[in-house]
């Protein structure tokens, strides 16, 4: 299946690849040797003999290194400490309180 990929502000097309599992929203992945964060993913179909068939998907990302405190938890990635009842559970964002870290120094860190 073809996977584009396009910058997330400016839709900038970056690429075009084949892929059989292409990544969701909140992933990380590496392609040319760059990190990308998948921010939306698109389907495009196409009529063929009456039915409407996937004919290719758009990932729009954004061209960010995988934090090192990025832990995969249940539904998805989570940057920072999960336990925490600040943490947002999101790749975007670490918390309200420290958005940039780190959490194991944050003077308001408290269980969940």
């Amino acid at each position: 299946m073809i996977v584009e990929l396009r910058q997330s502000v400016s839709h900038v097309l970056l690429a075009r690849m084949e892929s059989t599992d292409p990544p969701t929203p909140g992933q990380w992945f590496l392609h040319d040797h760059v990190s990308y964060l998948v921010l939306q993913r698109r389907h495009r179909y196409k009529l063929h003999s009456g039915c409407y068939e996937l004919s290719s998907i758009v990932l729009h990302v954004k061209a960010q290194k995988q934090p090192a405190d990025a832990n995969f938890v249940g539904h998805g990635w989570v940057i920072g400490d999960s336990d925490c009842r600040f943490n947002a559970l999101s790749p975007l964002l670490r918390c309200a309180v420290l958005p940039d870290g780190p959490c194991d120094r944050c003077i308001h860190r408290e269980a969940r």
